[in-house]
C-alpha cells in the first residue's frame, strides 16, 4: 500500500483527519432535509433554500472533507507536517462546523447577523488552518517525485483565501450594506468559480496525482500535463477576474470557455488512465469515481449551454452535476479508501496486525451505498425540471449521506476493535 515517494513518518493522529470525515456527510443529511421545504427551493439558483443548499455542500461537505485530508496529505506527499495538528484540527473543525450551519442558516432563513457571524467563523478557521499550512509547507521537503503536488497545494490555498475573501465581501453586501466595484451577481460568479476550480479542482488534481495511481493502479499522470494544468487553471481565473472588472466580454466569454476545457481536460485524463488501469477487476469506489468523471463532463457541457440560454434551470443543473456529481462523488470515493487505508496504517504504526482493508470496509456496503448515490444524482437532475421531485430527492439525498456516513463509522468501530482485541509490539508507537 506505501506508494513511491511517500512518506508515512510524520501522520498525524487518526483523530484529527476522522473528525472532518466523520462530520461532512452530516452536512449532506441536512442539505437533504432542506429540499422537503418544497420545490421552488430549485427553480433558480438565487432561492434562498438553493443557496443553502450550495454552501451546505460546498462549505459543509467539500471543504471539510478537503481540510481533513489535507491534514493527512501534507506530511505524506508534500513532507509539510502542521505543527501541533491535533489542536490545529480542533480548532478548526469547531469553527467551520458551526460557521457553516450558521452560514447556511443566515442565507436560507434571511437572518442576517447569524449569516455574519457564521462568516466571520468560517473565515476564522480557515485562517487557523490556512497558517498552520503554510508553515508546514514553507518547512516541507521539496525534492522527489512529488513536487508538483506541494506546488499545486499553495495554488489551491491561493484560490481558497480568493474564495473566501469574495464571500466574505457578499456576506458584507447583504448584512451592512457594502458597496461593491462590480454587479452583485459577477462577484456571486466569481467566488463560485474561484471555488469551485480555483481551490476545489485544483486541490482535487493535486491529490489525484498521487491517489488515482496509487489507489486505481493506473499509470502516472503526464508529466506535462501535471506541469501545466494548476497554473493554467489559475491564470484562466485571474484574466476572467479581470475581464469582469474591466467589463471586456470578449476576454470573458474567452476565460469561461477555456476554464470549462481545462475541467473537461483533468476528467477526461483521467478516465483514460482508468480505462488502461492495470486492475484485472475494478472495485466500487474506481467505478463511482469514473462516474464522477462523466458527471463532471456533463456539468462542463450544461455550463457551456447556459452561456447562451437565460433559461434557470441550466445555471441549476450545472451546480448539481458539478458539485454534487463531480465533487461529491470523486470525495466519496476516496473517503472509501483514504479512511479504511488511515484505519490500518494506524493499527500497523502501533504495533497491531491490522485487518486487511477489505475486512475495514467490505465492498457491499460500499456498492449499495453508491446505488443510492447513483439514485440520488438522478432524481435531483429530474427535480431540476419537475420541481414537485425536490421532496423527493431531498430524502434519497439525505439517505445517500447518511448511509455514507454509517459505513465510515463502521470502519473506525472495525479499527477500534482490532485495537482492542490485538497487543502492541514493544517499542510500537500508538496513534490516537
Amino acid at each position: 500500500m506505501m506508494g513511491p515517494g511517500l512518506s508515512y513518518d510524520d501522520t498525524p493522529p487518526f483523530s484529527a483527519p476522522l473528525r472532518f470525515f466523520l462530520t461532512a456527510p452530516l452536512f449532506g443529511v441536512v442539505a437533504g432535509l432542506t429540499l422537503l421545504f418544497g420545490g421552488e427551493i430549485l427553480v433558480s439558483r438565487w432561492t434562498p433554500g438553493a443557496l443553502a443548499i450550495t454552501h451546505l455542500f460546498a462549505a459543509g461537505f467539500m471543504l471539510q472533507v478537503m481540510l481533513g485530508a489535507l491534514l493527512q496529505v501534507m506530511p505524506v506527499v508534500a513532507g509539510a507536517s502542521m505543527p501541533a495538528p491535533l489542536r490545529i484540527a480542533g480548532i478548526t473543525h469547531v469553527a467551520m462546523t458551526l460557521g457553516t450551519a450558521g452560514l447556511a442558516f443566515g442565507l436560507g432563513a434571511g437572518a442576517p447577523d447569524v449569516l455574519l457571524g457564521g462568516a466571520v467563523l468560517l473565515v476564522g478557521g480557515l485562517f487557523v488552518f490556512l497558517s498552520a499550512a503554510a508553515l508546514g509547507l514553507s518547512r516541507g521537503a521539496r525534492t522527489g517525485n512529488n513536487t508538483r503536488t506541494p506546488r499545486d497545494l499553495r495554488m489551491a490555498f491561493a484560490g481558497l483565501v480568493v474564495t473566501a475573501a469574495l464571500g466574505f465581501s457578499l456576506v458584507l453586501v447583504l448584512t451592512r450594506g457594502l458597496a461593491l466595484p462590480v454587479p452583485l451577481p459577477t462577484v456571486v460568479n466569481l467566488h463560485a468559480g474561484w471555488g469551485w476550480m480555483g481551490w476545489a479542482a485544483v486541490l482535487l488534481a493535486a491529490a489525484s496525482w498521487v491517489v488515482v495511481p496509487m489507489f486505481q493502479i493506473t499509470a502516472a499522470y503526464p508529466q506535462r500535463f501535471t506541469t501545466l494544468w494548476a497554473p493554467a487553471v489559475t491564470a484562466t481565473l485571474v484574466l476572467w477576474t479581470l475581464a469582469e472588472y474591466f467589463a471586456v466580454d470578449t476576454a470573458r466569454f474567452i476565460a469561461i470557455i477555456a476554464l470549462g476545457l481545462l475541467g473537461a481536460g483533468y476528467a477526461g485524463t483521467t478516465l483514460y488512465l482508468q480505462a488502461h488501469s492495470r486492475r484485472s477487476k475494478p472495485d466500487t469506489p474506481f467505478l463511482a469515481f469514473r462516474e464522477a468523471m462523466y458527471a463532471a463532463l456533463a456539468g462542463v457541457l450544461v455550463l457551456v449551454i447556459s452561456l447562451w440560454s437565460d433559461a434557470d434551470w441550466w445555471p441549476i443543473l450545472a451546480g448539481v452535476l458539478i458539485l454534487h456529481g463531480g465533487f461529491g462523488g470523486t470525495i466519496t470515493a476516496m473517503l472509501y479508501k483514504i479512511v479504511p487505508f488511515l484505519a490500518w496504517l494506524h493499527l500497523t504504526q502501533a504495533g497491531i496486525k491490522a485487518p486487511n482493508m477489505k475486512k475495514l470496509l467490505p465492498d457491499t456496503p460500499i456498492r449499495r451505498q453508491l446505488r443510492v448515490r447513483t439514485a440520488s444524482l438522478a432524481t435531483l437532475c429530474l427535480a431540476v425540471f419537475v420541481p414537485i421531485l425536490a421532496p423527493l430527492a431531498g430524502i434519497v439525498l439525505a439517505v445517500e449521506f447518511g448511509w455514507l456516513f454509517a459505513n465510515l463509522l463502521r470502519v473506525v468501530r472495525a479499527r477500534r476493535d482490532a485495537a482492542k482485541a490485538a497487543v502492541p509490539r514493544p517499542g510500537s508507537h500508538a496513534s490516537t
